[in-house]
């Protein structure tokens, strides 16, 4: 079976090793263009990309993938499957419409809930108990075809977005695995999804991250967790922007106002929300690297009674 395969995040990795473990041929690996990041603005390539390269595999890193230098590679080429993994372009009809069995997308919720660009975060800032990864036939609305096949993990009570985005990323990867043998035995289903019951997962910003001391301490906990690594859960305190790493919520120590720390030791910096109190154990300062608040506190103070925003 002749594959093309989108990707570029960390994300689309497994997937990828797991095409080229299993010998199907990769014709063509189409990944985003190399970026400027960490504190030298060094330009490195993507994820997807460097692992291609290791892999031995072509590598095309298009301005947009639907231009038409593009499209026509890919006519020359005549995939049998486009293979879509957190790519970060929308894909246009034209395009949609060049593989012999269409374009598959390996997405990281159980649709219709949680389309867009953020999934594995929102379902945990939101609270939910589970998530999964569904195969679904890409067409031109946003996460909106038809699905090939769904699985479901739990969400268990140590689980952030780092750990869920590994389980979910090697879950990916062998569910697109048996939705290809599938196919390729005429044995696919496809189940059109329920547009009522859809539900939208934004992109994140920074701003995503200022927590409401007003909230409830799950729902504060919750936006810890959805927001590992990036953008961070934060508070402001001396004008600076404050990264918390890690919490834990008690029961509410006294009558001071929400946002108020009530409490400083070894064990954390202890703050008045709606219904508890959050335990705030490691954080991150700016230009500075994550700490335990215990670490912290060995050469710097941070006071109690003051009102966090």
């Amino acid at each position: 079976m002749n594959i093309v395969f989108m990707g570029t995040p960390e994300f689309a990795v497994p997937p990828l090793e797991a095409l080229h473990s299993k010998g199907y041929d990769i014709s063509l690996v189409i990944t985003q263009k190399d970026k400027r990041r960490g504190r030298g603005k060094k330009l490195l390539p993507t994820p997807v990309k460097e692992k291609a390269l290791e892999l031995g595999l072509e590598v095309y890193q298009p301005d947009s993938v639907n231009e038409k230098d593009t499209i026509n590679r890919l006519i020359e080429i005549n995939p049998d499957v486009i293979v879509v993994v957190a790519f970060g372009q929308i894909l246009k009809k034209d395009l949609l419409n060049i593989p012999k069995y269409g374009c598959l997308n390996i997405h990281a919720s159980i649709l219709p809930k949680y389309r867009g660009a953020a999934p594995i975060n929102w379902a945990i800032i939101n609270g939910e108990k589970e998530t999964g990864i569904t195969i679904m036939e890409m067409d031109e609305g946003l996460d909106t075809g038809d699905i090939l096949k769904v699985e479901r993990i739990p969400i268990e009570k140590d689980d952030d977005s780092i750990s869920i985005h590994d389980k979910l990323s090697h879950l990916g990867a062998k569910l697109i695995i048996q939705v290809l043998e599938e196919m390729r035995m005429g044995k696919i289903e496809k189940t059109p999804q329920n547009h009522e019951l859809s539900s939208y997962a934004p992109m994140l910003s920074k701003e995503t991250g200022r927590i409401d001391w007003n909230n409830n301490g799950n729902n504060i906990i919750n936006l810890i967790k959805g927001l590992k690594p990036w953008p961070s859960a934060y508070f402001i305190y001396n004008g600076d922007s404050i990264k918390i790493h890690k919490a834990r919520i008690e029961d509410r120590l006294n009558d001071e106002e929400n946002g108020v720390v009530v409490k400083v030791s070894d064990e954390g910096i202890y703050v008045n929300c709606k219904d508890s109190t959050i335990v705030i154990e490691e954080l991150q300062f700016p230009g500075k690297r994550k700490m335990k608040v215990s670490e912290y506190l060995r050469g710097n103070k941070f006071p109690t009674n003051i009102k966090l925003s």
